[in-house]
């Protein structure tokens, strides 16, 4: 059963990408968690959710599995409508704990009878939000179970005949009756207090010298293993074991990550998350692009910063290759900080080193800043502390679904004093921003933003100049004007293109700086436009548009305006173009939804009259559907 599930992994990643590496790990683990516990009515709550391929095979969805992460396919997390076997979704790591002992809190208040498992690992651990949901654990003292997936390099050396035979007797059901009656007879006696303080010590003493699990007893849990997560039948017979053990449970499984598949058991950051790639070599198919990635002008650019400046530090939370800072690392090592799964503890280590004159440059997927956001407000806006956070994945991120989608950043941070929102519309935009900010006293946060793509145009040596906050016309004065942000400003060119072989002439603007507005350009926009689109990648609630309207409508600016961007719901996984093509953000959406709103508001254009005799405006306003 593991063998063919595990094969099964390798042909569905190879033919569709995704996380490999952490799914071969758990085969063993997964198989055994099914067999033993009563799914879906015990609970399995699987951390950060990226491992659960196995999961989802074993749980009705193999006709599925070449779906996966697919548009429209089985997402490459858990996802409760997908599942009924997924009782708790999941993307950010450290979360299983406390949702466990949520499940398990809500069972015993509904009278319920049924087990719950968490399965942490894979860096997870590394997050404080799991010693929360611990520590709290611990004092409630409920029933669960704590699955520790141990997949590092060095598997501990504990794995080893003396722990799995201690194991075996801390689980087995006879020991424990027996440690209970113990436990009561020696509540007769009148030295009971001491008795039972000794008999604790001796077994936390010899507990001690042979396993690593202290930690876990001090919050409260009973702790077992490590013991060898690919033996079969020592898994199953452990979960057995310890289903029937009243309290907090921890139990540390050692496992092997990319077990089974040479290549990713050989190159675990390669194969942790993966693309489409040759099942027979491991190697990956190749790729029909010659541009760099906006992550690999990032970290080639980091690397000329710190070459320059000895104060320049690079801070990530365990994503150094995802980033692009992994050369950095190699180059820079002593000025190179990799916190783990820790975005909060990232954002004051990054503000404390502000405050002493270090600069640090703070690399997140836009994602994850979510999780820093107290200490963005708290730790940097408030102090006013030079920070710059370059947001990786800023907007739609593709396969990796509603999790990973960076679509917020803009709205969520536009509301915080001292921060400047900033969002290159090539490589060379981003390679300049990036220098301008190791060159200038910048003053509070500098947030860039970058999406999941490769540049839209050639990279050059030299460094491009920029006007530090504000805009720049990429076109004459029009009386439509587009204001594009970041990724959208390649993205409407094409559509501009088509419109003005069609009569109309739109002027783009490339609104670089999302806060604060670049208040002298939109002045001019009010003069001379009367249509006014704004286009961004990112959540329209609160995001660049709104915050356009509101100085528009400030300035009494009488004609019509119209922001275009991701709406007020949560985005599906997909490719980057099968989502736009569905949000009307591709060059064929923007150009219905631009014509089709200048087509119903042509009255307000100097040359409507004309236009509308030569049959331009009319024939373009048929394919608006827009009800604006």
């Amino acid at each position: 059963m593991a063998e063919e599930v595990r094969q099964e992994i390798i042909a569905a990643v190879a033919h569709t990408g995704g996380h490999l590496g952490s799914n071969l790990g758990t085969v063993e683990l997964t198989v055994a968690l099914h067999y033993v516990f009563n799914t879906p009515a015990d609970r399995i709550i699987w951390d950060v959710s990226h491992q659960t391929y196995a999961h989802k095979l074993l749980t009705g969805r193999r006709d599925q599995i070449e779906t996966l992460r697919k548009y429209k396919g089985l997402a490459g997390y858990c996802k409760r409508t997908e599942s009924e076997f997924d009782p708790f979704g999941a993307g950010h790591a450290s979360t299983s704990v406390s949702a466990a002992l949520g499940f398990a809190a809500a069972r015993d208040l509904l009278g319920g009878d049924n087990k719950v498992i968490a399965v942490i690992g894979d860096g997870a651990m590394t997050g404080g939000l799991a010693f929360e949901g611990m520590n709290n654990a611990g004092s409630l003292a409920k029933d669960l179970i704590v699955v520790l997936n141990d997949n590092t390099w060095s598997i501990s050396k504990n794995v080893g005949a003396l722990s799995k035979y201690l194991t075996n007797i801390l689980v087995d059901e006879k020991f424990n009756k027996l440690r209970r009656d113990v436990w009561e007879l020696t509540g007769r006696f009148k030295r009971r207090d001491r008795i039972r303080t000794t008999i604790q010590s001796l077994e936390k003493s010899i507990k001690g010298f042979l396993v690593p699990g202290m930690l876990f007893e001090k919050l409260g849990f009973k702790y077992f293993g490590p013991i060898d997560g690919h033996d079969l039948p020592l898994m199953t017979k452990t979960l057995a074991d310890v289903k029937n053990i009243d309290g907090p449970i921890m139990l540390h499984v050692a496992t092997v990550k990319g077990k089974g598949y040479l290549p990713a058991e050989e190159d675990i950051h390669r194969y942790h998350a993966i693309g489409k790639f040759d099942k027979m070599t491991g190697k990956a198919r190749p790729s029909s692009g010659v541009l760099p990635s906006y992550t690999r002008v990032f970290g080639n650019t980091m690397i000329e910063l710190a070459e320059a400046d000895d104060r320049v530090v690079a801070i990530t939370a365990a994503m150094a290759p995802g980033t692009g800072l992994d050369g950095f690392a190699k180059e820079f090592p002593e000025r190179f900080f990799d916190v783990g799964i820790a975005e909060g503890h990232a954002g004051t280590f990054s503000a404390a080193l502000a405050a002493e004159g270090i600069k640090p440059y703070l690399a997140v997927y836009s994602t994850f800043v979510q999780r820093a956001y107290d200490q963005v407000i708290h730790d940097m806006a408030i102090q006013n502390l030079p920070v710059v956070i370059c947001m990786d994945r800023g907007g739609l991120v593709g396969a990796d679904g509603p999790t990973h989608h960076g679509v917020f950043d803009m709205a969520y941070l536009s509301s915080v004093p001292n921060v400047t929102i900033a969002a290159p519309k090539d490589g060379n935009e981003l390679r300049a921003m990036l220098h301008h900010t190791r060159n200038a006293d910048i003053g509070g946060i500098t947030a860039i933003r970058y999406p999941r793509e490769t540049v839209p145009s050639e990279m050059h040596d030299e460094i491009d100049s920029i006007e530090w906050l504000r805009w720049e016309r990429l076109s004459g004065l029009s009386e439509v004007a587009v204001l594009a942000v970041g990724s959208m400003v390649a993205g409407v060119q094409p559509a501009i293109d088509r419109l003005a072989e069609q009569g109309i002439s739109v002027s783009l603007i490339n609104a670089r700086f999302v806060k604060p507005l670049d208040a002298d350009m939109l002045a001019e926009v009010c003069r001379e436009s009367r249509i006014v689109f704004t286009l961004e990648e990112g959540a329209l609630r609160g995001g660049f548009g709104q915050a356009v309207a509101e100085h528009l409508l400030d300035q009494e600016f009488s004609g019509k305006f119209k922001a275009i961007g991701i709406p007020d719901q949560f985005i599906a996984h997909g490719t980057r173009a099968e989502l736009f093509r569905e949000l009307g953000l591709d060059s064929e959406g923007l150009l219905k939804t631009i014509s089709g709103f200048v087509g119903r508001h042509r009255a307000l254009l100097s040359g409507a009259v004309t236009c509308q005799a030569e049959g331009q405006l009319d024939k373009i306003s048929l394919t608006g559907t827009d009800p604006d």
